[in-house]
């Protein structure tokens, strides 16, 4: 059973910076691409950042500069830097795994718990 665990949110000022980590972990763990997503009160849940199978990263415009993205080889742990953290960026922040799992393009989607960041102003 694949499991998706994030770690690294909690509460900071604006203006200061998080690490959140992602690992998926279980038999046949590596996933083809991994996303965070995060959703605010009220809101949607929105995409933030994502890697391809190729390892190509793209980023939501409200975060272009300022969040950074990495994969480790091996491809079951990535994280997300964020820095210059504004009050808007308050949401819990969801970590995504698809794995292809046939030659169709068939695929199954993984989701973490979800890991809380706070920015105070």
């Amino acid at each position: 059973q694949v499991q998706l665990v994030e770690s690294g949110g909690g509460l900071v000022q604006a203006g200061g910076s998080l690490r959140l980590s992602c690992v998926a972990s279980g038999r046949r763990s590596s996933m083809d691409t991994m996303d965070w997503y995060r959703q605010a009160p009220g809101k949607q849940r929105e995409l933030v950042a994502g890697v391809s199978s190729g390892g190509m990263i793209n980023y939501a415009d409200s975060v272009k500069g300022r969040f950074t993205m990495s994969r480790e080889q091996g491809r079951n742990t990535v994280y997300l830097q964020m820095n210059s953290l504004k009050p808007e960026d308050t949401a819990v922040y969801y970590c995504h795994g698809r794995k292809i799992v046939n030659v169709e393009g068939a695929y199954v989607d993984f989701w973490g718990q979800g890991t809380q960041v706070t920015v105070s102003s």
